[in-house]
């Protein structure tokens, strides 16, 4: 696998595989074709959004992590996460997201950027769609090597009006909007990873059913083969591994997931 010159991660917040392929997404649908995905990668139990994010970022499941709740408790001695890693390796990054909690995902200090927009329950999406603006406007004038993007708005629909619903899939639509002017920002050699954190049912999620637990995962970029179906299994833990991996950094040994190579 060639080695990308930068990484992003979006992750479109309670996007469920069958949402995916119901919405309206010509971009996503475009990195699928030119990239690596699969529609059955896994998120971790408790299937919150904290929780799975903690574990997307540190290679380890909620039970060596200690974060069962949408509240961060400090691990003690800290964990080491994958800004951390791309920190020591002198790489730059950045974070834009609109739910607050995830902002502690990264140590002060650690990032170029970090925008923080109060704007996940916008009607229709309408306040992913400004963070995505923001991203865009920022990554045009500030490359780095690794961006982290999230879009909360699917996640939002799904708890007001049920997931698979229209508003849901219309979320969903949107955020690949968003992901086509953002990802529009940066260069032909970034490697772009789209997934998600959970998916839902009804008009929750928490649990281990795989409404909840499946969750898609494409890489599109450098060294990606085109039309490729992942056919290991895959979890969020894998995330991080895979992005210092995509970025030639060795993964530290404590992260319990494995690195995804083509």
């Amino acid at each position: 696998m060639t080695n990308a010159n930068s990484v992003i991660l979006i992750v479109v917040d309670g996007m469920r595989p069958d949402g995916l392929q119901q919405a309206d997404t010509p971009t996503i649908d475009r990195l699928i074709a030119g990239g690596a995905h699969t529609l059955s990668a896994r998120s971790v139990m408790p299937s919150i959004t904290l929780p799975c994010h903690v574990s997307m970022f540190h290679g380890v499941t909620p039970e060596a992590h200690g974060i069962t709740t949408n509240i961060l408790v400090p691990h003690n001695p800290p964990l080491v996460g994958l800004f951390e890693v791309l920190q020591a390796a002198g790489k730059k990054t950045a974070m834009f997201h609109n739910w607050e909690e995830l902002r502690d995902l990264s140590r002060p200090g650690y990032l170029e950027a970090s925008l923080y927009l109060k704007n996940c329950h916008d009607p229709l999406g309408a306040g992913d769609t400004e963070l995505a603006e923001q991203t865009y406007d920022w990554l045009s004038r500030n490359p780095v090597d690794f961006t982290f993007v999230y879009l909360g708005y699917t996640d939002v629909a799904g708890h007001d009006y049920g997931w698979m619903s229209e508003p849901y899939l219309q979320g969903i639509a949107n955020a690949d909007h968003c992901i086509g002017r953002i990802i529009s920002a940066l260069p032909e050699e970034c490697a772009v990873i789209i997934t998600s954190d959970h998916g839902g049912h009804g008009k929750s999620h928490g649990s281990d059913c795989d409404e909840d637990m499946l969750i898609p995962l494409v890489i599109s970029g450098p060294g990606i083969p085109t039309g490729t179906r992942i056919d290991r299994p895959v979890d969020l833990t894998d995330l991080a591994p895979t992005i210092v991996s995509l970025l030639g950094i060795a993964p530290p040994p404590e992260w319990m997931g494995k690195a995804l190579h083509f």
